[in-house]
């Protein structure tokens, strides 16, 4: 599903390796920020709808818009993507399961939303929301490195189902905990008709990042995301996942080919 677009900046974005190397990839604006995807996945579920993320939502003001380039305006006051929900036949009220990767706001911005009267609500109200329990902690205990990435009204007013570690919560969806861009960053594994697909979040964001090293300058603990990466590329690679990647404007999903590098 498409949740709109924002830009970031493409040093922070690719953390220690030097811009002539990552700007051959992805080409910066004037203020050195890259164009970033922010899509969401949805699974037909036999038990229900599965929403993995939920962009950023509509609550931030215009200067906070602007500081991100965020892009993720729909039709008639919705947001992009309650238009994709849209464009296949479905409202937020089908929903019946909403997984976040982690609670930064453009992953978690869209669980709820504010009404007329300026209250938070939940954005998909017949939803079970799930997250690890260790990444709600986090969020609810933040410092000055993290606070900006954990606004309280995305998660809050949200009645969470909790998981610690890796979890099954439906038949053929997994919870992976993939630490590094946070603690408890979790990417999800849908397994169907005998295929596997990774979402993979912020451990990979984009196609770019796929080399080990290739880690961004927002992860808390980056030689914690690089064993994580090289933890599930082993299992990608044995059992032939495809990749989706959360954050590259172009390439949304992939496989694993080995080429003798990292």
């Amino acid at each position: 599903l498409d949740g709109g677009a924002q830009r970031l900046d493409g040093g922070a974005m690719f953390g220690v390796v030097p811009k002539p190397l990552w700007q051959r990839r992805i080409t910066p604006d004037d203020r050195n920020r890259i164009p970033l995807a922010m899509r969401c996945l949805l699974v037909e579920h036999p038990d229900g709808l599965v929403l993995v993320d939920t962009a950023l939502g509509n609550k931030e003001d215009p200067k906070f818009m602007d500081i991100y380039g965020v892009d993720n305006a729909g039709e008639g006051g919705r947001t992009r993507l309650e238009d994709s929900l849209a464009g296949l036949g479905y409202t937020p009220e089908d929903v019946r399961w909403v997984i976040n990767t982690h609670l930064h706001f453009d992953h978690a911005g869209g669980n709820t939303y504010r009404d007329r009267r300026g209250h938070v609500a939940l954005s998909f109200p017949r939803a079970r929301y799930l997250v690890q329990r260790g990444e709600l902690e986090f969020a609810r205990h933040t410092n000055e490195r993290t606070a900006a990435s954990y606004l309280p009204p995305n998660f809050e007013p949200v009645p969470f189902t909790l998981v610690e570690g890796e979890a099954e919560p439906l038949p053929g969806i997994h919870c992976l905990p993939t630490p590094g861009h946070v603690p408890y960053h979790q990417s999800v594994l849908v397994e169907s008709g005998g295929e596997r697909l990774c979402f993979l979040a912020d451990l990979v964001p984009t196609s770019a990042h796929l080399p080990l090293p290739w880690i961004m300058g927002y992860d808390l603990e980056p030689l914690v995301t690089l064993e994580s990466k090289r933890r599930l590329y082993a299992r990608a690679e044995a059992e032939g996942w495809v990749l989706f990647f959360e954050h590259d404007p172009e390439v949304a999903v992939g496989r694993l080919a080995r080429d003798g590098r990292t």
